[in-house]
């Protein structure tokens, strides 16, 4: 995996969230794994990519941080259920940041096309990726959880 295919995903974090209404963007642990499987934390927004870099991303996050962004999202709205609204905010913003990303790998001469997110929610069940060797990065968007996975076929 080509840290250098990595960061743009991690810089379009730092691009996209204050426009939304977020103030602060911090990184926490880095892991590897060689599982393809994703334990879901509650929300999980996946997304293909094709073109020079093949793989998923998947933004994994519990319900409770899901409503938080969500609400952020929507200028401070309460959300109390993860309901359709909810819903659509989160698929949104994974599709804002895989085409951020996108559009950096493309400025740097690297094609990369996104698929439309699927938001997939519960706590019982695990997400294949692609690979089975992936990365976990864990975000803290204004101290609200979230672990980003990257999977690249190799």
């Amino acid at each position: 995996m080509d840290v250098r295919s990595i960061e743009p995903f991690l810089s379009a974090m730092n691009s996209v969230m204050p426009g939304l209404g977020f103030k602060e963007v911090k990184r926490g642990r880095i892991s590897v794994s060689d599982s393809n499987k994703i334990a879901s934390l509650g929300v999980m927004v996946v997304i293909g990519l094709t073109q020079q870099i093949k793989g998923n991303i998947a933004y994994n996050m519990s319900e409770d941080s899901a409503k938080r962004i969500a609400s952020t999202m929507m200028m401070g709205m309460p959300v109390e259920a993860f309901d359709a609204m909810a819903e659509s905010a989160i698929a949104e913003l994974g599709n804002m940041l895989a085409a951020n990303a996108a559009m950096i790998l493309e400025q740097q001469g690297t094609r990369l096309d996104i698929s439309p997110p699927t938001v997939i929610t519960g706590q019982s069940f695990a997400s294949s990726v692609t690979e089975a060797r992936r990365l976990n990065i864990e975000m803290f968007i204004d101290n609200i959880p979230l672990e980003v996975n990257v999977s690249f076929v190799s």
